[in-house]
């Protein structure tokens, strides 16, 4: 098993990392996500704009405890396939910024596949080994 905690651990890192910029930038730029908030949420873009930020930062400090590690990473990796219909919502929001901005959108889809694998790479850890 600690074979598996050395491997897991980089992952969780490297994802802790990750959500916790994001997180920053959920809340410093909030109006860059709101017209990627799917329609059918209840309630206001602005409202799922700042919960998915402070999501990320409590995934973050999950990812960043060896202790939580695990169920860090289960999170994380539910997280991202959850926050998937956003990104392809992305796609027809940013069709007006131009080709750079549609390159960028069509590239982000992808990445939720090892993003997802890092993080249920980061949940085999076991929490109990220092």
């Amino acid at each position: 098993m600690a074979d598996a905690l050395s491997r897991s651990r980089p992952n969780a890192e490297i994802l802790a990392a990750v959500l916790t910029m994001s997180g920053v930038v959920h809340a410093a730029k909030p109006q860059v996500f709101d017209p990627v908030v799917p329609r059918s949420l209840p309630g206001s873009a602005r409202f799922w704009t700042r919960a998915s930020g402070y999501a990320e930062w409590v995934i973050a400090a999950l990812l960043a405890s060896r202790r939580t590690q695990s169920i860090g990473g289960l999170v994380a990796a539910t997280f991202f396939v959850a926050v998937f219909p956003a990104n392809v919502r992305t796609l027809r929001v940013v069709r007006k910024r131009g080709p750079v901005a549609v390159a960028i959108a069509v590239l982000r889809l992808p990445l939720q596949i090892p993003l997802v694998l890092m993080g249920l790479s980061a949940a085999r850890a076991d929490g109990d080994r220092p």
